[in-house]
């Protein structure tokens, strides 16, 4: 060694007060403060997560609606286009509009074991008054309006 270096000299041991904080290195303060934000984005995406289920449960269950619906919508448009076809029309006439085809014969079967009951045959009336006859309506203004019987005209 040269003799034109001086001689380190006997500081007493401080530690270093440059990057230090009431005992804490800047090092540290970077990490807390990482931590930190981390634990608030962490939170704040956990509440969003747990806000949105309902919406998820809602979400399904329109879509289970809406393909609900397009069955329903499906079978409907089958049913219209039966209704509409020479098929159903036919299919109608003979079952409930009791219709048949020119040289067919229309049977209509009986209960069994009961017999077959008459049609009525309705009585006819000729001239028959159910009910006397009652005053003429000029009758009826007369004693409505004088308080009394109304003159005999001849009756």
């Amino acid at each position: 060694m040269s003799s034109d270096t001086p001689p380190p000299s006997k500081r007493p041991s401080q530690p270093p007060t440059r990057g230090r904080y009431n005992g804490l290195t800047s090092v540290q303060i970077m990490f807390a403060t990482i931590i930190a934000i981390g634990l608030i984005l962490a939170i704040n995406f956990s509440t969003r997560i747990a806000s949105s289920r309902p919406l998820n449960e809602f979400y399904l269950s329109v879509e289970n609606e809406i393909v609900r619906l397009r069955q329903e919508q499906a079978t409907l448009i089958a049913e219209k286009a039966y209704a509409e076809s020479p098929a159903y029309v036919q299919q109608w006439a003979r079952s409930d509009g009791k219709m048949i085809r020119p040289g067919e014969i229309l049977v209509v079967p009986l209960p069994v074991g009961l017999p077959p009951t008459p049609t009525p045959i309705p009585p006819i009336f000729d001239d028959v008054q159910t009910s006397p006859k009652g005053p003429e309506n000029w009758e009826l203004w007369w004693a409505l309006m004088f308080d009394s019987p109304p003159p005999n005209l001849g009756r």
